[in-house]
């Protein structure tokens, strides 16, 4: 796969609706993101050309999705993320609960200004 848009459409409904959402939220927050594919999963940069420090990523499973915003991220928003499996620098998305559009938006807002302030 080449583009990010190919790589929703390569899953499943849900898994390919909840990659969809969090794709526009992460537009939404930074329209000017440059998507592409590292790792083999989804990116978006967060700043003109950023390498992986500088980006969220996101991957498609059978059961969840998987959401990458860096582990400063994760470790600020422990306690919003507490009913999630989370390690480091990952929190997974399970395809049979609602997706927390405002908590991604907000991890994604918090990540950018973390990023603009260097």
């Amino acid at each position: 796969m080449e583009t990010v848009a190919e790589y929703i459409q390569s899953f499943e409904a849900k898994t390919a609706e909840y990659l969809q959402q969090i794709r526009e939220i992460v537009h939404a927050v930074h329209p000017e993101t440059e998507e592409l594919i590292n790792y083999k999963i989804a990116a978006f940069t967060l700043k003109p050309g950023a390498k992986r420090d500088g980006q969220v990523r996101m991957a498609g499973y059978a059961k969840h999705v998987g959401f990458y915003p860096q582990p400063q991220t994760i470790a600020h928003f422990s306690e919003a993320l507490k009913d999630y499996k989370s390690a480091k620098g990952s929190v997974q998305f399970p395809l049979n609960k609602e997706l927390p559009k405002d908590l991604i938006r907000e991890m994604v807002l918090y990540l950018k200004q973390e990023i603009e302030r260097g």
